[in-house]
């Protein structure tokens, strides 16, 4: 689900965990640059932002909790001068202790010189590697794997006496989901795990003013550069003063971009693999119409990321698409919770239908995604007591029945609709006419523009690319009985 309804509600949809960014230019204003990029990319996480500057002599960090407009303004753009910065934006869960310490980018100082780094992904098992340095005399602050692969980078380029090398040798060891900016006092770093699960594309700026870094292309377009390439898996990238320089570090393994970029967390306007973000949605909503037709009035959206996939629908169908549901976009994820009285009115601060569009209508609802459900259930509610006929939900993804440990903030197995409740179970609790869900099959068609054969689609189908330890599977699966 897009969005939950009211403030306070766990989002019926899984969470992408952050954004980064990154840029080397001599003759650009490099902070501004990267805060720009953070802007593009804020869809991905809105927790935290952060931007570090080197200048050549060391490296300079300024972050906060909020929004990337929220804490960076003229004056402090104006402090962070330099030739290279790396950005990041983050997605947490709530209830954090130490939310200002988990603010990226996480700082390792080798010797006398500092580095940022900047991660989207989340690393399985990173215990081993914290006390082997704990071990070692590296102290820890802010308790995320992203601070564990930094202070790792930091001390392993203090053993090899080379960064490249220290980096690499954090490769070896860190398992998981990577896409990773790093920021010396001279260059810019970038690298991702051998299977790409999370996206990284490298732009150049134009008349060789220097290069960025991204996770999605609509953070090269708001700055002016034009998309070069993919980070390649298992690939470290350089820039510096000397130009660019690549090492294959690891050998790549099979590809497993994360298919839900596509369905959900990527901006439409974003380019992954090859493959449009737009067109893949509407290819899904095309898709479904033909896998689970409907008899209907009208085909409407869930505001943003269900849109597509209706226009889609309905170009498949030939039933009329039409806006029935207002999303107010200007609710963010800080603001006055309602009181409970508030609530129990229905009050509706963040989607509301429109009465006079969708009354006495049976209505197909294209959405991305359900979790829990509960969103889903308060949606058809809104629906039906805005006099809507017929509801009949479709939705662009698989049933989530499985969590994700690779970059995505997902509940356990136990709180996923779909793990413990049959299709029918789930129409009956949300009470639409009828749910559908599109196919796995389908949904590699709809991508199937993509470069990459296979995808990392996990949280549908339970295979998992990189093994996880018995510590998070015993925690976030359900128990079957012997």
């Amino acid at each position: 689900m897009a969005t939950s309804i009211l403030p306070g509600e766990a989002p019926d949809r899984p969470q992408e965990e952050c954004a980064v960014f990154g840029v080397f230019s001599p003759t650009d204003d490099v902070a501004r640059l990267t805060c720009f990029g953070l802007q593009a990319l804020q869809h991905r996480g809105q927790e935290s932002a952060g931007i570090a500057v080197g200048d050549g002599e060391t490296v300079t960090v300024m972050k906060d909790l909020g929004l990337v407009t929220q804490i960076f303004d003229e004056g402090s753009l104006a402090a962070l001068q330099g030739d290279v910065a790396v950005g990041h934006c983050r997605y947490a869960t709530s209830g954090i202790s130490d939310a200002w310490f988990s603010a990226q980018p996480h700082m390792s100082a080798i010797d006398e010189v500092m580095v940022a780094l900047a991660h989207n992904g989340t690393l399985v098992d990173t215990e081993p590697i914290r006390e082997r340095l704990e071990a070692r005399g590296v102290e820890f602050r802010a308790g995320t794997d992203s601070e564990v692969a930094c202070q790792a980078i930091g001390y392993y380029t203090r053993e090899t006496h080379h960064l490249t090398e220290g980096i690499k040798q954090t490769m070896e060891l860190i398992k998981g989901a990577y896409a990773m900016v790093l920021a010396s006092p001279t260059a810019l770093y970038a690298f991702r795990d051998p299977n790409g699960i999370r996206p990284l594309c490298l732009g150049k700026l134009p008349g060789d003013r220097g290069w960025v870094v991204s996770s999605e292309t609509c953070g090269l377009d708001i700055v002016g550069a034009e998309f070069v390439r993919d980070v390649n898996p298992g690939e470290i990238i350089r820039i510096n003063s000397t130009g660019i320089s690549t090492l294959q570090a690891l050998e790549p393994g099979p590809s497993r971009g994360c298919i839900f970029e596509y369905v959900y967390f990527a901006r439409p306007d974003s380019v992954i693999d090859g493959q449009s973000v737009y067109q893949a949605r509407r290819a899904m909503g095309r898709i479904l119409a033909e896998e689970a037709p409907a008899q209907a009035d009208l085909v409407l959206g869930v505001p943003d990321s269900g849109v597509p996939g209706a226009l889609g629908f309905a170009e498949a169908s030939g039933i009329e698409y039409t806006d029935g549901i207002v999303k107010n976009r200007y609710v963010g994820r800080t603001f006055i919770q309602p009181t409970q009285e508030m609530r129990q009115l229905g009050v509706r601060i963040k989607l509301n239908p429109l009465p006079s569009v969708i009354s006495g209508k049976r209505l197909v609802v294209v959405d991305d995604s359900i979790v829990r459900g509960t969103t889903s259930k308060k949606l058809v509610e809104m629906l039906r007591a805005a006099g809507a006929a017929e509801v009949h939900l479709r939705i662009v993804s698989p049933p989530t029945a499985w969590p994700c440990f690779y970059g995505v903030d997902t509940p356990t197995q136990g709180q996923l609709i779909a793990a413990v409740k049959s299709n029918q179970e789930m129409c009956e609790y949300i009470g639409c006419d009828s749910l559908a869900f599109i196919s796995i099959d389908g949904l590699r068609r709809a991508v199937g523009g993509a470069n990459h054969e296979t995808f990392c689609e996990a949280c549908f189908t339970g295979d998992y690319i990189v093994p996880l330890p018995e510590s998070l599977t015993d925690i976030a699966f359900i128990k079957k009985e012997k």
